[in-house]
């Protein structure tokens, strides 16, 4: 396993973290399941642990809790809030208020008393930086956080947050955790640059594409992956977007073939290659997923296997754009891009 500092924290982290949305209803797992995979995690090297409040309603944090006990120091563990949490229309956001209560929430379902990194999960444009970053100040000073960082932020959410706490002299957001693999590259044109230019540490998400680079999508097979029985639009090959992905993973198994990989090790290692990258996050559903993703640890792709992933998959390029979780509302609603 390698280990990198978080942005400049000085906290040391592993290149591959554990995700644990999974864990619960979500991932039909059973707390014996998610303790045996926190086990067989930590066993490997992995130290830093990641959930939220709102993976399986909590269920999630109440089982990463159990699998943590006694060896809470040994942790680097790491939640996230501002979903919804429930039909209460106070209870979701950035605001004060809300924080305060869901970070307790968070800490009771963890059986902890503090968490190293709490992430807005998605930028909540209804609560200024100001009243966000104020409430993860206090929660700070109080000692129920060491550090608080930002989740799928759009570029200049990431940029403004920053000149948001330096204005008011505030505390700031130190990582971000965005979505990025091969077939999803959008951020390398805008978010890590920034985050570079911030010194921020980098968490990814669905570094596997949600499942297209597991080695279990292929052309002529049914898919039968477990996120496909519940998002099946990602999955239908009559968009557009789904068969150019199916294109591109059918010659990155080529360039994974004469590489002596597997698709695993050849999306974890393209992910963990990029400078700006701290730790990709997995999040296996059984203990086969996890040993299968943990052969990527030591994984280093030559320039010559990158240079193959840019020739397949254009660097910038988001292949299924409309996938995206940062983009503007006024993309997604009309009402706000007219008079």
């Amino acid at each position: 396993m390698q280990y990198r500092t978080l942005g400049h924290t000085g906290v040391q982290v592993s290149s591959l973290a554990l995700g644990a949305m999974n864990f619960g209803a979500i991932g039909r797992t059973t707390q014996a399941d998610a303790t045996a995979i926190v086990d067989a995690a930590l066993d490997a090297g992995i130290n830093l642990i990641d959930t939220a409040d709102m993976y399986s309603d909590g269920e999630s944090e109440e089982m990463v809790g159990k699998a943590i006990a006694g060896r809470r120091d040994d942790i680097v563990l790491a939640t996230k809030a501002t979903m919804p949490m429930g039909d209460e229309r106070n209870h979701r956001g950035s605001s004060r208020r809300w924080l305060v209560t869901a970070l307790d929430d968070s800490l009771r379902r963890l059986g902890v008393d503090h968490v190293d990194l709490y992430q807005m999960h998605r930028w909540d444009p209804t609560t200024s930086d100001e009243e966000t970053l104020s409430a993860l100040t206090d929660l700070q000073r109080a000692g129920k956080i060491r550090y608080f960082g930002s989740s799928t932020f759009p570029a200049h959410r990431i940029v403004q947050a920053q000149w948001a706490a330096r204005e008011h002299h505030l505390g700031r957001y130190v990582t971000e955790q965005p979505s990025y693999s091969v077939l999803q590259r959008g951020i390398e044109s805008h978010v890590l640059p920034v985050t570079e230019q911030y010194g921020l540490g980098v968490l990814v998400w669905s570094p596997l594409a949600s499942g297209w680079l597991s080695g279990a999508v292929r052309a002529g097979r049914e898919i039968t992956t477990s996120r496909s029985t519940f998002m099946p639009q990602r999955f239908d090959l009559t968009v557009p977007a789904n068969r150019a992905r199916l294109d591109a993973v059918e010659q990155l198994a080529q360039v994974a073939d004469d590489a002596g990989l597997t698709m695993i090790q050849l999306a974890l290692g393209f992910v963990t290659a990029h400078p700006a990258v701290t730790s990709a996050l997995i999040g296996p559903r059984t203990l086969d997923h996890l040993h299968a993703q943990l052969a990527a640890a030591d994984t280093v792709l030559s320039a010559d296997v990158l240079d193959a992933i840019d020739a397949v998959v254009a660097p910038g390029t988001d292949l299924a754009a409309d996938e995206k979780f940062d983009t503007p509302p006024a993309l997604l609603d009309p009402a706000l891009r007219r008079r």
